[in-house]
This record gives C-alpha cells, sequence and structure tokens, in this order.
C-alpha cells in the first residue's frame, strides 16, 4: 500500500508503542489479534525464547503502527495484529511470516484468529491450509459468577503478595515438580513480570491454606481502555486441585474486576471454563502449508 513502511521491532524502544496499537485495535474475540497483555506477559517471561524478537515486524503510516508480525511460544508459531482499514497488507504479512519468521524442526505455524478474514485468505491464497483450532472460553460481566472459598483457605491480601510463594505455587501448578524435580528457590522471573510497564499484580489473587502455603493463583492484567480482564496465568498445586480453588478464585477476581468496569475476562480452553459460566467466544485457528 502506498505510504505504508515496513521495518523489524526494536525490544529496546519499541514495545510501548506496539502496546498501544494492540490496545488500540483490540475487539472481544480476538478479531484484529491478540490484545495487549498477550506480549507483554510473554516478554517478560522466563519461558519466553527472545533469541528472535528482531523478527517481528511493524508496518507503519505516518509513523502509526497498522499492523503487527510477531511469535509467542514456541517461536514457530506466528500471530498477526491488523488495524481494520489496512486489510491489503494481510498478503505482505504472510509473505513475510513465511520468508522471515523463525522456524523449528523445520516447522511453521500461522496462528490466525475467527474474524481476520483477510489473514485467512492471504494465507489460503498462499498455500496454506487450517491444520486445527480450538475455542477458548470467555466470561462476560452481564451475568454473576460465584462460588465460595472452601472451608481451611483464605485470599491473600493483594498487598501483601509474596513473588516467591507466586512462583513456587506456579511451579508445581503447572506439574513441573513432578516433571523436573522440586523448585530450586529462583523467584526473579515473578519479580520481573511483576514490574513490567503496564502489569497489575495488585488484582491477582492468591490462595493460601493454614500453612501459608500458595495453593492457588491466578495472575491478572487489568486493561481498561479495553475493559478487558486479562487472566495469566491460573493453577492449582496438584493435591488441592477438585476442592473449588479455582472458581473460588475467578469469582473474587469478578468481585475485583466488576467495579472498575471490566465487561471481559479471558480463560482458557479446557472444560473447567466452560462448567463455571464461560462462553466459547475466541476461535483459534492454525494454518501450516503441506510439504510437496
Amino acid at each position: 500500500m502506498k505510504g505504508i513502511t515496513r521495518r523489524n521491532f526494536r525490544i529496546l524502544c519499541d514495545f510501548m508503542e506496539v502496546r498501544k496499537f494492540m490496545v488500540e485495535i483490540f475487539e472481544p474475540g480476538f478479531r484484529n489479534g491478540v490484545p495487549a497483555p498477550f506480549l507483554e506477559y510473554a516478554l517478560s517471561s522466563d519461558w519466553m525464547d527472545l533469541s528472535y524478537t528482531h523478527k517481528y515486524c511493524i508496518w507503519e503510516e505516518n509513523e502509526k503502527i497498522v499492523a503487527f508480525v510477531f511469535y509467542e511460544n514456541p517461536v514457530s508459531d506466528t500471530y498477526f495484529n491488523l488495524r481494520p482499514g489496512y486489510e491489503e497488507l494481510a498478503e505482505e504479512m504472510v509473505a513475510y511470516a513465511e520468508s522471515s519468521m523463525p522456524r523449528k524442526n523445520g516447522e511453521h505455524k500461522l496462528v490466525i484468529f475467527e474474524g481476520q478474514n483477510a489473514i485467512m485468505e492471504a494465507a489460503k491464497r498462499a498455500g496454506y491450509g487450517k491444520t486445527g483450532g480450538y475455542n477458548e472460553m470467555a466470561f462476560h460481566f452481564n451475568k454473576p459468577l460465584e462460588f465460595p472459598l472452601p472451608e481451611g483457605f483464605h485470599f491473600v491480601e493483594p498487598e501483601k503478595l509474596d513473588a516467591g510463594k507466586i512462583a513456587e505455587c506456579c511451579w508445581k501448578g503447572f506439574d513441573h515438580e513432578q516433571q523436573e524435580g522440586a523448585w530450586d528457590g529462583d523467584s526473579e522471573a515473578v519479580r520481573r513480570t511483576m514490574l513490567t510497564p503496564y502489569a497489575t499484580p495488585l488484582y491477582s489473587v492468591a490462595i493460601e491454606n493454614e500453612q501459608q502455603e500458595y495453593v492457588c493463583f491466578a495472575g491478572m492484567w487489568w486493561t481498561p481502555e479495553n475493559r478487558l480482564a486479562y487472566l495469566e496465568p491460573l493453577c492449582t498445586v496438584p493435591q488441592y486441585r477438585r476442592l473449588g480453588l479455582a472458581s473460588a478464585a475467578l469469582a473474587e477476581l469478578y468481585r475485583r474486576m466488576k467495579p472498575l468496569g471490566a465487561a471481559y475476562m479471558t480463560g482458557g480452553g479446557d472444560a473447567f471454563y466452560a462448567r463455571i459460566g464461560f462462553e466459547p467466544s475466541i476461535g483459534w485457528t492454525f494454518w501450516e502449508k503441506k510439504s510437496l
């Protein structure tokens, strides 16, 4: 398109403008691409491979970002954020993803959300085919979310959240202890994430047992511009699962976020979310090019 320029992402100076762009184009269902906390959480996390972020690509018109191509995890999955009105860039974005974004073991996948029709059509024209997908649940705040906290547990006061206890809870809650051994005591990754520019850890929910151990944690990235309560992460320590703790944590998030004006809370693809009132809202689709 005439007047559009393209350049690579500079991690030390471009994040704030990219974040602003993501906030401006956000729509429920991720119809223009993922929301801003998706990228901020990834760039600050220890599970994220930052080796190829210089391959992220920005399209601009008069210094205003209109399109962005990037990866999260794994590096071989490419995402697209596109400002409405600039659909003619879709073909160039897909071509850039194929030619320049990283691959893993020779594999490359496009992640396209339902509603990103221009990107999908460009992928088809480039020879990609849909290979899978799933529907992520989200909660809409026009209805209540009420689940009691089981006896013997309590919510940690937000100002008393402990990064070390969060790190240990997440290590166990995502089954790393079973697969990789005991937590090593390192909490710096959690501290780094809590200090990103738009992190909102004071809205997160931690549930503690009578021994003052964190047994469930629900992270919250409040994005008021979009009325979005972005949930990441959510986990429960294995021996405390199926007690209703995660349901209680999300109900507490509801109570905290609704007075702030939240309209929409992300969830996940697990059936757990449907059971407590989340609804299918975000259609993920995966596209790959068949080998000749």
